[in-house]
């Protein structure tokens, strides 16, 4: 089917191709011929334009060669289509080799010599884009005499030429060498302005230059990115006067240069600065309404790691949606980043999360690159042999036309064999797609089965681990007391607990590190250690201490650690004392906020390292005031678009929800983390303890 198709195409371009001489030459009669000139370049483009449509390399080659026989496009044109037609489907190694022979031969005329420019700049931006800024250089700037030599070389393009190879210098760290070009790009940027009606060389000259000054951040070069800012605001301020200026243009490149600002006055040391600029930028129309969102860079610069967190929260999802196949890259430079930002923000399991996230990813981008390569290569060698072959068959046609028709029959013989060469190849490759398909069938399914095995064991795992935890609650005047704990998918590590020994109430909420049966075992642990030594009616901090010695032995070799709150509260007086060790601020009501986390002494988690002494603190009472202690599968739970619930938001339904029992604020808030999730799976399990004494 897919053949005949092509046969069909083909077909249509051989009468395409007649219908569009004679079309020609009847045109040629009483039209001047400049006006005859642009409607044979116009048709020239629509047939070509319309083969590229078709996505097929075949196709297009069938047109563009079919013209150049005709002489409607010469040899450099035919060449630019030719790599841009594999450019387009992603085969970059091609189209390099196209262009870099059509860079290669005679200009003749100024069409060809427009191709010329146009093949120059793609090539070295697609070399740029590789990390090839010698090979780029290699091209731009012979192509950049020879535009400042021509009359077809504009302003505007040689302004742009010299951009990119200022750019190329920079990466190679041949500062002096990039400034100049900038400069020179600039002079000639200003020529362009003049006479400019549609406003296109403001626009690129406002592009150029920004990224000018990213790519000076970049390196480091603050000074020089604050000197490009001041003069994208003078041609800012030229745009704005021209009668085509848009708004939004103006607005998004003045937050570009709010936020280039902030990052280099921070990188120059200058805070305040740098925070003015910020501001700025969060104050402009485009980040205001989505267009730039992008600070987190600097926020991750400034320390402020929750806000940072914050602003990489979509980034994924807005890679997913412009590209299918993320490059290392593009790992690198946006979702490297967002692992930073929570790592720094303390957020760990979102940051083991994201880490696992980026394996998989960076196995993806490392397996399509291969692929692409291997798909890249082989296309260089067939059009290589069809090059080949089309060579031997022109000089056969130049010696032997007087036997035509012998060579008519013998092109016919060999389109057969090539057709049932073909055809039996691809027979092979159907056979050998088979029997790995099968091989992935079997392989399947035997990992169903594991995969169902393991799940079952995690469902025991689970019921034992849930039967470890207290699920009737004290009742007993003065005292309200309640604790949930929800299991994400796998077996997990939170653990709660209580023990009442005759006025005084131990309570306790910690969260294991990592996930599984192991987290499983070593919750049960902390939790027996937990009670034994609150029987003997040791202090909070002590219990820590003894608890850390027990967890932190030689017999921890997988490193594990619990993140533990411990309270102690006197049921008569309202007296509290307790020890963090690593775990989230509690939070507790009453006060002016209604509600405020609880500030405490920063411990280390329980049994990371030996031989340390636990700080315990004290609030002489807490009649009244309601005490909230959780995991952090409440404030970092993500919906969709992976955003996180936050400490701010968890503020914010505790100070408006009243309390009439502690259950009924538990449960509240698990309303709240259900409607912000969206219907997305919980990543993490969530735990929740609430008391309050009066």
């Amino acid at each position: 089917m897919e053949r005949s198709r092509h046969i069909i195409w083909s077909m249509l371009v051989m009468i395409s191709g007649v219908l569009f001489m004679l079309s020609c030459q009847q045109g040629g009669k009483g039209i001047e011929k400049s006006k005859n000139d642009s409607i044979r370049d116009r048709r020239v483009d629509s047939l070509i334009g319309t083969a590229k449509q078709t996505r097929n390399v075949d196709s297009v080659y069938m047109v563009v060669d079919s013209l150049e026989k005709l002489k409607e496009i010469g040899p450099i044109r035919a060449n630019f289509d030719r790599g841009h037609i594999n450019k387009v489907l992603g085969q970059y190694r091609n189209s390099d080799k196209y262009w870099k022979e059509a860079l290669a031969m005679e200009i003749k005329g100024e069409k060809e010599e427009r191709a010329y420019y146009r093949i120059a700049s793609l090539l070295a931006n697609s070399l740029q884009a590789r990390h090839d800024y010698e090979g780029a250089l290699r091209i731009s700037i012979p192509a950049l005499k020879k535009m400042k030599k021509s009359a077809v070389g504009l302003p505007m393009d040689i302004g742009l030429q010299l951009g990119d190879i200022g750019i190329c210098q920079l990466k190679m760290r041949r500062y002096d060498e990039a400034m100049k070009s900038f400069n020179e790009s600039y002079e000639y940027f200003k020529k362009a302005l003049n006479g400019d009606t549609l406003a296109i060389a403001h626009q690129n000259a406002l592009i150029t230059f920004n990224n000018t000054t990213l790519f000076c951040i970049d390196a480091h070069l603050y000074n020089q990115a604050l000197f490009w800012s001041t003069r994208v605001d003078t041609l800012l301020d030229i745009y704005k006067k021209h009668p085509k200026a848009d708004a939004k243009v103006v607005d998004r490149q003045y937050a570009r240069q709010c936020s280039f600002r902030s990052r280099a006055y921070l990188g120059l040391g200058q805070k305040e600065k740098a925070e003015q600029m910020f501001e700025a930028y969060q104050n402009s129309e485009s980040y205001k309404s989505g267009i730039e969102h992008a600070p987190g860079e600097y926020q991750l610069a400034s320390g402020r790691y929750a806000e940072a967190v914050e602003s990489y929260a979509n980034i994924e999802n807005d890679i997913h949606r412009r590209m299918a196949k993320p490059t290392l890259d593009i790992i690198q430079q946006y979702v490297f980043p967002k692992y930073r930002a929570n790592a720094y923000a303390g957020y760990r399991d979102s940051t083991i999360a994201i880490g696992l996230r980026i394996l998989d990813a960076l196995d993806s981008a490392i397996v399509w690159q291969k692929m692409d390569d291997a798909a890249e290569l082989a296309t260089i060698y067939e059009t290589q042999e069809k090059d080949h072959q089309i060579a031997e068959q022109e000089a056969s046609l130049s010696k032997q036309r007087f036997i035509g028709t012998a060579i008519v029959f013998g092109l016919i013989v060999l389109a057969m064999a090539i057709f049932m060469f073909f055809r039996h190849r691809a027979a092979k490759r159907l056979e050998v797609a088979h029997k790995q398909l099968k091989a992935a069938y079997d392989q399947l399914e035997e990992t169903t089965a594991v995969k169902e095995r393991i799940e079952s064991e995690l469902r025991i795992a689970r019921d034992i681990q849930m039967s470890m935890l207290p699920n009737k609650f004290p009742h007993r005047d003065g005292l309200d007391l309640y604790a949930s704990m929800t299991p994400a998918k796998e077996v997990g590590g939170d653990l709660y607990g209580y023990l009442i020994q005759n006025d005084k109430l131990y309570f306790a909420v910690g969260d294991v590190s990592g996930k599984g049966v192991p987290a499983s075992l070593f919750m049960a642990q902390a939790t027996r250690l937990f009670l034994t030594l609150a029987k003997q009616g040791m202090m909070p901090a002590e219990i820590c201490t003894r608890m850390n010695d027990a967890l932190s032995d030689n017999d921890n070799q997988s490193g594990m650690f619990v993140t533990f709150w411990l309270g102690l509260l006197d049921l008569q007086t309202g007296h509290l004392d307790f020890c963090n060790a690593g775990h989230n601020p509690p939070v507790i009501g009453g006060g002016d906020n209604q509600g405020d986390f609880l500030k405490m002494e920063p411990n280390a988690p329980i049994g990371l390292w030996k031989n340390l002494q636990y700080v315990g603190e004290q609030i002489d009472s807490i009649k009244g005031r309601p005490l909230v202690i959780y995991t952090d599968g409440l404030n970092e739970a993500e919906n969709a678009k992976q955003q996180q619930f936050g400490e701010e938001h968890l503020l914010y339904v505790l100070r408006h929800t009243n309390f009439d029992s502690a259950q009924q604020v538990i449960e509240a808030l698990k309303a709240e983390v259900d409607t912000h999730r969206e219907g997305n799976e919980p990543n993490d399990d969530l735990t929740i303890m609430c008391l309050r004494v009066s």
